[in-house]
């Protein structure tokens, strides 16, 4: 009975040996704090304690690194204009072609700050139909308004082929009595500016693709002229900048760059942005010489004459400007002009290349005449200035071309 107990107890320590131990009582140590065990079996067979699994720890989300955004910064090419204030009011008067024509001088005095173009247009109006619109009373209303003018511009004649009424009757357009009462109007305009010493530039209407309404205003043109500049003001003709090279109307050609581009719009009579340019600049460039000549900060004024009551500048009257050209060129001193200019002419005195000389101006030749003098060197000078005869080739000279013995 006790060999069997004994057996017994010897079969159960070999069996916990084997097993390690209890596992109840692993598994009552918290696993945090339970220590790494190792059975009999391992120590005496030096096998290695199996690692036992650490549970994983959360991890922990860290906040993103937020960045302030920098406002970037932007570098401006174009240079900082100062403002500067209006001096020169430019007031644009007429049909819808002004409107146009308006619209190309903003473009083309961009460049000038202290200059301002003023939008007067009245498109469907003209000289005509003062019942739809009078330019002459509107021109003076203007001129004795609050509005600042320095120079008037206008184009008008795109819709004045309409018949005038004179009370009664009616004339037919472009007739004698219908072309007096039409420069009677251009008449008025012109003096209300010359009266309050405005200058005026008035513009001639381009060629249409209509050619009996080109024709037309081709004397509508010529009048223009005539009555502006007996006025004193000044007349700018742009049938040249939209006609081929056959003087016929073109609805394309260059523009102010030089590029061919299209200047008219389809109905052949009023202007592309690119015609409209163009037509501005052959005015700008007066424009411009009007503002350069004038005083700084100072209305552009002309010296009226106090009898008639126009501008009485010698260089303002018909053919005045070409007569200044010829004193300067002859070396005459001019009164009126700048004293840069009256220091020197522009050019010295002409010498006339065909035609004869006046009867009290040396010949070119007399110097060779009196230099001819007697003997050899005379002949030879008459055989060449008076008989033509070429002298005889020198040996050597380009002239020789003799062949070589």
């Amino acid at each position: 009975m006790r060999l069997r107990s004994l057996a017994m107890v010897l079969g159960a320590a070999c069996l916990l040996l084997l097993t390690g131990g209890p596992v109840s009582l692993a598994q009552q140590q918290p696993r945090q704090q339970q220590p790494q065990q190792r059975s009999l079996f391992q120590m005496f067979w030096q096998l290695p304690a199996q690692p036992q699994a650490v549970p994983a720890q959360p991890r922990q989300r860290v906040a993103p690194v937020v960045r302030r955004r920098e406002a970037p910064v932007v570098v401006r090419d174009d240079p900082v204009i100062p403002k500067v204030d209006v001096s020169s009011h430019i007031v644009v008067m007429g049909d819808s072609l002004a409107n146009l024509l308006a619209n190309g001088l903003d473009d083309a005095l961009n460049n000038r700050p202290d200059v301002e173009v003023v939008h007067k247009a009245k498109p469907d109006s003209g000289l005509v139909r003062s019942d739809f619109y009078d330019w002459p009373k509107a021109v003076s209303d203007l001129l004795a308004s609050d509005q600042k003018i320095s120079i008037g511009v206008v184009l008008l004649g795109l819709n004045d082929r309409q018949p005038i009424r004179e009370g009664e009757t009616v004339h037919d357009p472009l007739s004698p009595r219908w072309l007096e009462l039409y420069r009677d109007r251009i008449d008025a305009i012109a003096n209300a500016f010359a009266g309050k010493r405005v200058p005026l530039i008035w513009v001639g209407a381009p060629p249409m693709q209509n050619g009996r309404l080109s024709a037309d205003l081709v004397t509508l043109n010529d009048l223009y002229r005539q009555r502006v500049e007996k006025a004193g003001g000044q007349y700018v003709d742009l049938w040249g900048g939209f006609v081929d090279a056959e003087n016929r109307y073109t609805a394309t050609g260059p523009d102010v760059s030089g590029q061919p581009v299209r200047l008219r719009l389809g109905d052949g009579i009023h202007f592309t942005t690119a015609g409209a340019r163009k037509a501005a600049h052959f005015v700008d460039l007066v424009i411009r010489r009007m503002i350069e000549a004038a005083p700084q900060n100072s209305v552009i004024a002309l010296p009226v004459s106090p009898e008639t009551g126009a501008p009485s500048a010698p260089e303002l009257q018909p053919g005045g400007v070409e007569r200044l050209i010829d004193q300067m060129v002859a070396g005459v001193p001019t009164i009126g002009l700048p004293a840069a200019l009256q220091a020197r002419p522009l050019a010295g005195p002409i010498q006339p290349l065909t035609g004869q000389a006046a009867p009290s101006e040396q010949p070119l030749l007399a110097s060779i005449t009196e230099a001819r003098g007697r003997g050899d060197a005379a002949l030879q000078l008459e055989r060449v200035f008076g008989q033509g005869i070429a002298p005889d080739p020198v040996s050597g000279r380009l002239d020789d071309y003799r062949w070589p013995r």
